[in-house]
C-alpha cells in the first residue's frame, strides 16, 4: 500500500495483518477515484474517512493539498496503524476517532464537510443508513461528494434530499459510487 501521488508521493503505508481486519482499496480504485473527484484539493476543503483501515485514504487527501481531514476506525488495531503511518510521515493536522461509526456520526452533527468516503466492511450493510444519517443531519457540505466504496453487488437507494446519485464505477470486486450535494438557496 503506497501513497499515489501528491507531497507524500510513493511513500509506503503500513497495513494491518489478515483479511478480517481491513480490505486496503487497491492502488488502482484509490488513484482513480481520486483523479474523479479532485485530483487535487483546495487548502480549505474538509474530507472524512468513516472507516479508514490503515489510513491511506485520509493519507491521500492530505498528500493532494487537503488540510481538514478526519478519520476514524472503530478497530483498535487499525487506529494504531493509522497513528503509526501518520507519525512515520509527520502529519499531525488530522482529527482521529477511535470510534463506532454511529458514534463518530453523531459527534460530527453541526459540521459540513467537502467529501465524505463511505468504505464500511462489506458484510455489515449499513451504507443506506449512514447516507440516510449524512442527508438527515445536513453533514455534506452544497456541492461536496461521498465517496461509496462496496461490494460490486451492491446498488443503493436516490431518495436524499441534500444529494443525488451522479455514477458509479465497476473495478473487478469493488463498486465505487459517488453522490453530489445539491445546492440550497
Amino acid at each position: 500500500m503506497r501513497v499515489i501521488s501528491g507531497k507524500y508521493g510513493s511513500r509506503v503505508l503500513l497495513t494491518l495483518s489478515g483479511d478480517d481486519i481491513t480490505r486496503p482499496t487497491l492502488d488502482k480504485v484509490k488513484g482513480a477515484v481520486f483523479s474523479s473527484i479532485g485530483p487535487y484539493f483546495e487548502e480549505d476543503d474538509s474530507f472524512l474517512d468513516i472507516f479508514s483501515g490503515c489510513g491511506a485514504i485520509g493519507i491521500e487527501a492530505i498528500s493532494r493539498g487537503c488540510n481538514n481531514v478526519v478519520m476514524n476506525d472503530a478497530n483498535k488495531r487499525a487506529y494504531l496503524t493509522i497513528q503509526d503511518n501518520l507519525n512515520i510521515l509527520k502529519i499531525s493536522n488530522v482529527e482521529l476517532y477511535n470510534l463506532d461509526y454511529q458514534l463518530l456520526l453523531n459527534q460530527l452533527i453541526g459540521r459540513k464537510f467537502n467529501y465524505i468516503y463511505v468504505d464500511p466492511p462489506y458484510d455489515m450493510k449499513i451504507i443506506d443508513e449512514i447516507l440516510s444519517f449524512i442527508d438527515n443531519n445536513d453533514i455534506l457540505a452544497s456541492n461536496g461528494t461521498i465517496i461509496v466504496e462496496s461490494d460490486i453487488k451492491d446498488k443503493f437507494e436516490d431518495k436524499y434530499n441534500n444529494f443525488k446519485y451522479k455514477r458509479d464505477k465497476e473495478y473487478r470486486l469493488t463498486r465505487i459510487t459517488y453522490y453530489k450535494g445539491e445546492k440550497h438557496d
